[in-house]
């Protein structure tokens, strides 16, 4: 998560994308006709947002409702997936993503405009380089690094360790929706703890996770959907020190690094009802900062990814 603080959603928070819609405040940029607004809720769906950035310019407007928000602030993992959607809009599909590196600068606002511009920083034979920003009121609030590379034979051949062994996701209670104790976005997850202690327990252990998987949603076949939809579970976890203090706090991803295994696991990538089995680890933490890492396999116990977060906890 880029944020983990609490908040109270705006009673009339609404998505937009492009549709003619204008929220109930000033301050939106004229390229965006205007008509009257109605006064009910529009539920945005994760693929309604990715596709309209990769159908969309690289100069064009986009907005995310605060549904799925976090705080005051859109959800790290819809940022990382925004951001890798654009970049991957003009990479050959023969390249396979391999590193994905964000660094949260500042919140995203919700039902705010922002654009997100992209620029190749190295296309060689085997590999090619590309940075992300996304960029909000003239200021940049998160940029990324991503690595795509082609496959080659290779005498290193090492497998993945498999999953650890965990009860299944049915066999688990869900964890509820607590309307201002938890991120406005988790409504959209379904959670199944099965790792360590839930987040202000007071626990000393360092292990935390669980099974985890969209709600409602219909994942697109494309690689860049499956791709951000993989980067948006990853991030669906709250840092994993959270559950080592006794009282609610507010907590932030500063940096993530995500690598991909490739190729990518025999049995398929994972689709709109599959779970994904996430761990993480503390490595240190300490002075209200820590490292967590963290693997991330599908329903099988093939290893997908591997993810790294630089965490501040404000304690």
């Amino acid at each position: 998560m880029a944020r983990s603080d609490f908040y109270k959603p705006h009673p009339h928070a609404i998505n937009l994308l492009g549709n003619g819609l204008t929220p109930p405040s000033s301050g939106i940029d004229q390229r965006i006709p205007q008509s009257i607004l109605p006064i009910e809720r529009i539920t945005m769906h994760f693929n309604d947002f990715i596709q309209h950035i990769r159908n969309n310019p690289s100069d064009s407007l986009h907005r995310i409702s605060s549904e799925w928000g976090q705080g005051r602030a859109i959800f790290g993992g819809v940022m990382g997936a925004v951001m890798y959607t654009a970049m991957r809009r003009d990479i050959p599909v023969d390249r396979c993503i391999l590193s994905f590196m964000v660094s949260f600068i500042s919140p995203l606002a919700a039902d705010t405009d922002f654009i997100v511009d992209t620029q190749t920083l190295r296309a060689g034979k085997n590999s090619i380089q590309i940075e992300g920003r996304i960029i909000q009121n003239g200021q940049t609030v998160a940029t990324a690094l991503a690595l795509f590379g082609t496959l080659r034979e290779s005498s290193i051949d090492v497998s993945a360790r498999p999953a650890p062994h965990v009860p299944t996701p049915e066999s688990l209670p869900a964890l509820p929706y607590i309307p201002n104790v938890v991120p406005e976005f988790t409504r959209k997850m379904d959670y199944r703890w099965a790792f360590g202690h839930l987040p202000f327990s007071g626990t000393t252990a360092r292990e935390m996770g669980g099974w985890v998987r969209l709600q409602n949603e219909t994942i697109g076949r494309d690689i860049t959907d499956v791709d951000a939809h993989l980067i948006a579970l990853i991030d669906a976890w709250p840092p994993a020190t959270l559950p080592l203090i006794n009282r609610p706090a507010p907590a932030s991803t500063m940096t993530w690094h995500i690598s991909f295994i490739q190729p990518s696991p025999t049995t398929g990538a994972p689709t709109d009802t599959d779970w994904l089995l996430y761990r993480a680890d503390i490595d240190h933490a300490a002075s209200g900062y820590g490292q967590i890492r963290a693997h991330i396999w599908n329903q099988t116990g093939e290893l997908l990814a591997l993810s790294s977060q630089t965490v501040a906890v404000f304690d």
